[in-house]
């Protein structure tokens, strides 16, 4: 009994441990809050493209040995204001401008990195996150950044549920749905660019979407689905980061991966429910 409690402390005894821990667990709460809406309303694309549009903005930033956060923040206004410059300008679609920037923002951020002298070694932080890096520092920018999205999420709580439900009537109801959808756009900006670190640009996306999903197969109603996605999201960072440390796999990437097989898991668990209850109903 000892030896099994031991196997699952160790890993939390060390100091860089029990940041990345703490930070991994900001940044799934934070993913999770917006993750619910990004699923609710069908934005996973816009989520995906959301955080790989902030590469060249930490690329930069590096580059020019300034706060990566600064340049997640710049890239991701621009990233905003490029989407809605294409759909105020052209007949196109929401999702050809999120895929013209999805893949142009990647690039320059590769092309960015590439010019630096460590290519590789900065090249892997960016997209895929140094969970174990995280400093106490980070811990702080992480922790006003979750209490903005929290904060947020509550006040804007009825504004957002309406705009899931149905466009038209909110607007009806005097809510102002572009408001509520230029607010949730920020959250989404302080969430990946607090969470980036943890789970690195492309990683973060299992987080963002991963939890939020899984919930919405098991919940019944938005607020049960939120606190779901909370606690799977958690437990993630948690179950990543022992797994990594025992087997001695990347830590970022290991902790992003389970929500995915959550979602699949609990997928195939409401299938097998289904097949056996209508067999057993005949019975």
């Amino acid at each position: 009994m000892t030896a099994d409690l031991a196997w699952l402390t160790e890993p939390f005894t060390l100091g860089f441990q029990q940041r990345a821990l703490l930070g991994g667990c900001l940044a799934a709460v934070m993913c999770a809050i917006v993750g619910t809406w990004l699923v609710l309303r069908g934005m996973s694309f816009f989520g995906d493209a959301f955080v790989h549009g902030i590469v060249p903005g930490v690329a930069a930033a590096v580059a020019l040995q300034v706060n990566p956060l600064i340049g997640a923040a710049v890239a991701a206004l621009v990233m905003v204001l490029a989407i809605e410059a294409v759909n105020r300008q052209t007949a196109l679609s929401e999702d050809t401008a999120i895929g013209l920037l999805f893949v142009g923002m990647l690039a320059l951020g590769v092309v960015i990195i590439s010019r630096m002298d460590s290519y590789a070694g900065n090249l892997t932080t960016i997209l895929f996150g140094d969970i174990l890096g995280i400093t106490a520092s980070g811990l702080v920018v992480q922790a006003v950044l979750a209490v903005v999205v929290i904060t947020g999420g509550l006040i804007l709580y009825r504004p957002l549920l309406a705009l899931s439900l149905n466009q038209q009537k909110a607007e009806l109801l005097g809510m102002r749905p572009n408001r509520a959808h230029a607010a949730l756009l920020i959250l989404i900006a302080a969430a990946v660019i607090g969470s980036y670190q943890a789970a690195g640009t492309l990683l973060v996306f299992g987080l963002l979407v991963g939890p939020a999903a899984t919930a919405a197969l098991l919940s019944r109603s938005i607020p049960a689905m939120m606190l779901t996605a909370c606690a799977i999201g958690v437990a993630s960072v948690w179950l990543g980061l022992l797994i990594s440390y025992h087997a001695n796999t990347a830590g970022s990437a290991t902790m992003a991966i389970i929500p995915v097989v959550s979602f699949f898991l609990v997928l195939a668990g409401r299938w097998a429910r289904r097949r056996v209850l209508p067999a057993s109903s005949h019975a």
